[in-house]
């Protein structure tokens, strides 16, 4: 019985895992030519492990299948964290100081758009969409 339990579970992990948002964590070159060869927007998501509205995100938005399907289809996502070079690096440039903060941009580098702040699922796809006029 435990052994069936255990395996339900990793079943079921397994399948949460696919219908959340996949986020790189390479350069943003590496993110770049991955977009580039898709024909992708680039998506990039600055945080911190220590900030409460950047965890909320990745619990009741991020992990959410309607949410992963939409961003796969558009993007190549990545996520750096604000404390380590590359997220401070891209915060200096293109932040005020406050996370979360959400960039999008075209594979020549050209930034497209920006939200700050957690929002819910519906909010935060409809931000997408008005940034891509869509």
């Amino acid at each position: 019985m435990k052994k069936w339990i255990m395996m339900l579970a990793m079943v079921l992990a397994a399948a949460g895992a696919e219908a959340q948002v996949k986020f790189e964590t390479r350069s943003t070159d590496a993110v770049r030519e991955m977009a580039v060869k898709e024909g992708k927007l680039v998506f990039i998501d600055l945080y911190a492990s220590w900030c409460p509205p950047c965890r909320m995100m990745e619990r009741h938005v991020f992990s959410r299948k309607d949410v992963g399907q939409f961003m796969s289809e558009r993007f190549v996502a990545a996520k750096y964290d604000t404390d380590d070079a590359t997220g401070k690096a891209l915060m200096k440039k293109y932040g005020n100081g406050a996370i979360p903060l959400y960039l999008i941009f075209d594979t020549q580098g050209e930034l497209l758009g920006r939200m700050q702040g957690a929002s819910s699922a519906d909010e935060f796809m409809a931000n997408i969409r008005k940034i891509l006029k869509m």
